[in-house]
């Protein structure tokens, strides 16, 4: 039986994505991973406008509470320098939200569970649409003949999960050191309400290898020595590698990219799937308004979606990579200098009112 959109690639992304063109009406196959998923420790940001899409899909609801923490503030620090934003100051009930990984990955299969125009496929029915969500390392990509302009950082994230002796109070942390390294402490509720962090921390590959076979309390001992508070490791260690990537081309006749499959950007600003669920909330927007006359592939129909995602996916990884690059790998003058820029920013309400709003994203259409 043929369906309208074939979705390929069964992440957060593709997953909300099904959901999001079921309540049009249109019929979706999902095909993902054969192979089980194992435990996952990852923690998303989620902004404003993620937000807004999840709870209009019936998903946000669904999380267990300590699965979702609010953000109130957050502190970035760089040399002499430091910036603080505030949901108060930024005149919003939050900052961000931080969400356990592992809960939405559940709370999206129970919904997709109850999704009558949605069916897990292992072989590809006939489709108008395939939508490519396979992440980073998406063999469809290629075989479809989109190249991609990418770079690797020589860093991979390591990221894990710890207890603080004093509560997290709602504020995420985040240190900038001059040995090139970038740390997030993320406030989260789980495994413990009040008092835990997630962890992402990007370093020298090979640093990062060593750090996930390290004795946890050396773990714990370098951990708080950067971050002036004693914690205590209470998960697995998990590593990835970063990289600036860009697709070439966002669609072609009877098919779209979204996600990681399309863009990849430092994690320094927590944007990485708020940058997937715009897509979705794009594309979604784009088929609901079409043409009754136009078939869902048409390579026009789709240009109006690459149109509405390249500047704003475009801007996020040059801004990424400007930071990292600016308070990471520059010349100790450079880094100084970086410092001292963060002291401006955060004195000037104007630009920091704008990174705000920037980092928190607009409610979905």
């Amino acid at each position: 039986m043929s369906v309208d959109v074939l979705i390929r690639g069964d992440g957060a992304v593709g997953r909300v994505l099904a959901l999001a063109l079921a309540t049009q009406g249109l019929r979706v196959a999902l095909r993902g991973r054969s192979q089980p998923r194992g435990p996952d420790i990852r923690a998303y940001a989620l902004n404003a406008a993620s937000q807004t899409l999840l709870a209009q899909l019936r998903v946000w609801d669904g999380l267990p509470a300590d699965a979702r923490t609010a953000v109130a503030d957050m502190r970035v620090q760089a040399g002499s320098g430091e910036l603080h934003f505030s949901a108060w100051q930024a005149q919003a009930q939050e900052l961000a939200w931080i969400v356990d990984a592992a809960a939405l990955d559940e709370q999206l299969d129970r919904a997709l569970d109850f999704a009558p125009h949605v069916q897990r496929v292992d072989t590809e029915p006939p489709h108008q649409l395939l939508a490519l969500c396979e992440g980073r390392e998406a063999a469809s990509r290629a075989a479809l003949g989109v190249g991609v302009q990418q770079r690797a950082y020589g860093h991979d994230a390591l990221a894990t999960r710890v207890l603080a002796e004093l509560p997290h109070q709602g504020c995420a942390w985040q240190w900038f050191s001059s040995t090139g390294e970038f740390l997030a402490l993320l406030p989260i509720d789980r495994p413990e309400p009040g008092r835990s962090y997630a962890v992402v921390w990007s370093q020298p590959a090979a640093r990062a290898a060593e750090r996930r076979q390290q004795p946890p309390a050396e773990f714990e001992a370098e951990l708080s020595a950067l971050t002036g508070q004693r914690l205590q490791l209470v998960a697995e260690r998990d590593a990835w590698p970063l990289r600036l990537l860009r697709a070439e081309q966002l669609c072609g006749d009877g098919f779209v990219l979204l996600g990681d499959c399309a863009h990849l950007v430092h994690p320094l600003a927590g944007q990485g799937l708020n940058l997937g669920l715009a897509d979705v909330a794009e594309l979604a927007r784009v088929l609901r308004q079409r043409e009754p006359w136009r078939r869902l592939g048409d390579a026009k129909l789709l240009r109006r979606y690459e149109r509405g995602r390249s500047a704003d996916t475009w801007l996020m990884g040059e801004l990424t990579d400007a930071l990292w690059v600016g308070l990471t790998q520059s010349p100790d003058w450079g880094q100084r200098l970086a410092g001292e820029g963060l002291k401006l920013v955060n004195a000037v309400s104007p630009v920091k009112r704008w990174l705000s709003q920037r980092a928190m994203g607009s409610p979905s259409r």
